[in-house]
């Protein structure tokens, strides 16, 4: 027991106490004489031992010594204890412990009878030390504690509280839960029903849950979904009219201030006869459910909390995050709504649109969409051709060349423009030559990967026959082929102008918005992703322009290229890089290597092949690159070989196509090594690649030997 007065105390007494901080404190004022344990003076070697191992341990420990278990810790212990101290100082743990003794006495008793060990991880343990019975989670060893005849005299333990980690996997486990089931619901009323099905799982931290969806039309709240303790569905109402100030009160709050508050759980059901004594006791946080990024509530959220625990920071972000997840739900299946409502509208374009649109899926060119367009040019009815392979519904064209071009669009992904071809069909029982006008159009899902083509034609038989009545007997017709590359250089330039226009568009549009609105988070966010994708846009265009340059390049800059100087000066524009990435470059050239090529071209092959060796470098290793150069009888070889990611042999080959990025983690347009195989083989050489997943890849440029 504390004495009002400090006795005094012996050098001896100091030397046990001395230090331990707050506790050692407490232990040098407390008057030991009148305690049961007697003067520290008197007290066993073995004890005053175990006393210095504690209090001198930052790590939380305690001592119970003799069969009353008299209470010894240290600092770090405190926060076990909460309101228990001072007091637990000397006193018998059964007493002071008295609301968990029944869990931990047991195994106390046990040891100091048996003198047999105890650990436990993550051990549930419901504790009085704020005022209620609040839900810990220890992991803690007891052993037994000896006095100077080897006699078991007590318990020594070590302990952690891991209260919040356990909380913490709990809340996430119910976030995850809940996030995964709600990508699956199509309607809110599921939604809301999936979510408060899934917390009930947890009612340690959701002891109760209801979910409400605003009805703005006819202003009234309505409940979607409600789980928990309660006693029956019948407790709380399932349409509040917030015209009605006695029933919506408490929400109208939420409505105006777009802040939870948190009450009493009675308030909220209008028959409080049949709650049981706890759900009188039991408060909830209601949260508004706000659309990201606006302040509209489209919805709120009952949330249960814990009576034994408290509602700290931790648990009131855990709700919190709770409703943001149900609010981007909301949003999701409202934005699902509208895509499908968009989906219906564009639907209903293509059937009135004045050109044939059709929509092949998958590898067998499964008619998706045909609208009546497609059809006619097809000579066949929509039931016809609808959910067919195109080439089933249509088996006239086969030996044609249309699989051929279907074939090469969704393997290359490279769109595909005919002009004037020729096709012949099965027209009401008759092959007829029809002439069309259509684009094969690679259709990709959000991973990029084609799923199918998109086709849009024109019947052009009335405007063949004319030219043909025109044209001289011996004049061909045109090519029924448009060449790939004059389609992507008029693509580019063309493309030019509008990406400029929207870019103006948008600056126009920041200087319109009001301050307020223009300095958002939101809206900034919204005008910085627009930039993005018009800066990703105009790189795109800049790709395929240089692709285009690259089939019209005369070389007219031919001559001898100083190779180590154009190394150098690339290694220089990736200095930073270099550098963030702790690459080391190594260089090897053969002083006989002497090649003759253009120099810009050459810089772009050096630039492209260094770059990627950069951006695809692994992990779990420092980035190593080694050029080099050898001489063979017909070639000059440059090699730039790395230790980075590397790729599947199979793949080899589709490296080089055009747009082709086996690797997605970073930026890229996919067109750098189709570049530098289309230089390199105009000018009578190739390229070769070497690689392997997870070791690298090592590329080889052949250059025409000038003395061969």
């Amino acid at each position: 027991m504390p004495s009002s007065e400090k006795p005094t105390t012996t050098s001896f007494n100091q030397e046990i106490f001395n230090g331990g901080g707050e506790m050692g404190s407490h232990m040098r004022d407390y008057d030991w004489n009148d305690h049961p344990l007697g003067n520290p003076d008197q007290w066993s070697h073995s004890l005053r031992i175990y006393i210095r191992t504690i209090l001198n341990s930052a790590f939380p420990m305690f001592l119970w010594w003799t069969d009353s278990f008299y209470m010894f810790h240290n600092d770090a212990y405190l926060p076990a204890l909460g309101n228990k101290h001072p007091r637990a100082l000397g006193s018998s743990a059964r007493d002071m412990w008295s609301e968990i003794w029944h869990q931990v006495g047991v195994i106390a008793e046990n040891i100091y009878l048996t003198g047999e060990n105890f650990y436990a991880e993550d051990l549930p343990i419901y504790l009085d030390r704020k005022g209620f019975i609040e839900e810990t989670y220890w992991t803690f060893s007891y052993s037994p504690a000896f006095d100077d005849d080897g006699n078991i005299a007590g318990i020594l333990c070590s302990c952690k509280e891991v209260s919040a980690t356990v909380k913490n996997q709990r809340r996430l486990k119910t976030l995850k839960d809940v996030t995964e089931t709600l990508t699956m619901v199509h309607t809110l009323e599921e939604g809301g029903e999936q979510a408060c099905s899934i917390m009930s799982e947890n009612t340690s931290d959701v002891p109760v849950c209801a979910i409400y969806l605003m009805d703005v039309p006819n202003n009234e709240v309505r409940l979607l979904g409600q789980s928990g303790i309660m006693q029956s569905g019948e407790q709380l109402q399932k349409i509040i009219n917030l015209d009605v100030p006695e029933e919506s009160g408490l929400f109208r709050e939420v409505l105006d201030t777009r802040q939870p508050v948190v009450v009493n759980y009675s308030l909220l059901v209008s028959d409080k006869a049949i709650l049981t004594e706890e759900q009188e006791e039991l408060k909830v946080a209601l949260l508004p459910v706000t659309l990201t990024g606006t302040s509209q509530v489209v919805g709120m959220i009952m949330a249960g909390i814990s009576p034994k625990l408290s509602y700290d920071t931790s648990y009131k972000d855990f709700h919190v995050l709770l409703m943001r997840q149900i609010a981007i739900s909301f949003a999701s299946v409202n934005a699902r709504h509208e895509t499908e409502r968009r989906q219906a509208y564009l639907n209903e374009i293509f059937q009135q649109a004045p050109v044939g649109i059709t929509i092949l899926r998958g590898p067998n060119y499964i008619v998706d969409l045909a609208n009546p367009g497609i059809c006619e040019i097809w000579g066949k009815r929509y039931e016809d051709v609808i959910g067919r392979p195109v080439l089933e519904a249509l088996p006239e064209v086969e030996g044609q060349g249309i699989r051929e071009l279907l074939d090469g669009v969704f393997n290359t992904g490279v769109p595909f423009v005919a002009n004037e071809l020729a096709v012949m069909l099965d027209r009401n029982g008759t092959l007829e030559e029809v002439f069309i006008n259509f684009v094969y159009q690679p259709m990709r899902d959000e991973e990029g990967n084609v799923t199918g083509i998109i086709a849009v034609a024109i019947g052009v038989n009335e405007q063949v026959q004319s030219r043909r009545k025109l044209e001289t007997m011996n004049r061909e017709l045109l090519a029924t082929n448009a060449d790939l590359d004059n389609f992507v250089y008029s693509a580019s330039h063309d493309l030019k102008a509008p990406i400029s226009n929207i870019e103006g568009l948008v600056r126009a549009l920041e200087e319109y918005l009001p301050d307020e609105t223009a300095a958002s988070t939101d809206i900034q966010k919204v005008l910085r992703l627009i930039q993005n994708s018009v800066d990703r846009f105009k790189k795109a265009i800049s790709d395929l322009t240089e692709v285009a340059k690259i089939q019209r390049e005369d070389s007219t800059d031919v001559g001898d290229v100083n190779l180590n100087e154009i190394i150098s000066d690339t290694l220089l524009d990736f200095e930073p890089l270099i550098a963030e990435k702790n690459a080391e470059i190594e260089t090897s050239l053969s002083p006989e290597a002497e090649i003759e090529f253009s120099a810009k071209n050459m810089r772009s092959i050096v630039y492209n092949l260094i770059s990627n060796a950069l951006k695809y470098s692994s992990s779990e290793r420092e980035l190593h690159i080694r050029v080099s150069t050898k001489v063979e009888p017909d070639f000059v070889v440059l090699t730039v070989a790395d230790n980075g990611l590397g790729l599947n042999p199979a793949d080899k080959i589709k490296i080089f196509s055009m747009f082709k990025r086996l690797h997605d983690h970073v930026e890229g347009s996919g067109v750098g090594l189709y570049i530098v195989k289309r230089i390199v083989e105009n000018a009578g050489g190739h390229i070769e690649l070497d690689s392997e997943v997870g070791k690298g890849a090592t590329f080889r440029v052949y250059f025409p030997n000038i003395k061969s």
